[in-house]
């Protein structure tokens, strides 16, 4: 339990450049107490103590504003950087070394019966606001960019972005944590492709002028001979 709760404090430290020591960090990060009231109502949880799991569960949800569900698996060095608004459903599974941003949720779509959350990978990254709905697998090394809604599944080491998220692979890069990688350069698809949309209706403005200026020349020497 120790060895475990020193790995969590040291991923803390490495991927949050404001935290100075440990004991700060087991004392005043919210992100920690979130996981710490979580392990111990999982237990409960598993061992068919549900209600005092759930009372532990909302207790730290009071407390912390972070909610997630006793039934949740979280995995090693889970690292919740602010916290305030997240929302982790009860199938929902976490990998190792996962970093998730304020206002993630972990949900599902209410459509799904049994397994209705999403399986995040190892090492994955989710930004501020993402919402991750449904039964399906976010793969290892993966990123969910900020405010993404993620409705399918994201391949290994790619990049969801935009509402509903589309994948953008990231080529040639591999890091040993998803913090690592720039979190700025997205590229967004959506977008791409309305720039693509706005080129090809200015060239089809430009035809439709040089259309007109041709028929009303056209005109011009016609009424010219009319005239003769």
């Amino acid at each position: 339990m120790f060895k475990a709760l020193n790995e969590t404090l040291e991923a803390y430290q490495r991927r949050d450049p404001a935290a100075r020591s440990k004991l700060e960090i087991l004392l005043l990060y919210q992100g920690v107490h979130a996981t710490l009231y979580h392990r111990l109502a999982h237990w409960l949880y598993c061992h068919k103590c549900k209600f005092l799991a759930r009372v532990i569960s909302q207790w730290s949800r009071f407390w912390t504003g972070i909610e997630i569900h006793p039934g949740a698996r979280i995995g090693r060095r889970f690292v919740i950087d602010h916290g305030m608004g997240i929302v982790i459903g009860e199938t929902a599974e976490v990998g190792d070394d996962v970093l998730i941003y304020h206002g993630v949720t972990l949900g599902g779509t209410g459509k799904d019966q049994g397994k209705r959350h999403p399986t995040i990978g190892n090492n994955v990254l989710i930004s501020c606001g993402a919402k991750v709905l449904g039964p399906f697998k976010v793969g290892d090394n993966a990123r969910i960019a900020a405010n993404a809604v993620v409705l399918s599944e994201v391949p290994e080491n790619a990049t969801a972005v935009g509402i509903p998220a589309q994948i953008v692979r990231i080529a040639g890069r591999s890091t040993r944590y998803a913090d690592d990688v720039d979190q700025i350069s997205v590229n967004n698809p959506t977008l791409e492709k309305l720039a693509a949309l706005s080129a090809r209706l200015e060239l089809v403005e430009k035809l439709l002028d040089e259309k007109f200026l041709e028929e009303k020349a056209r005109e011009s020497v016609r009424r010219d001979r009319d005239a003769v």
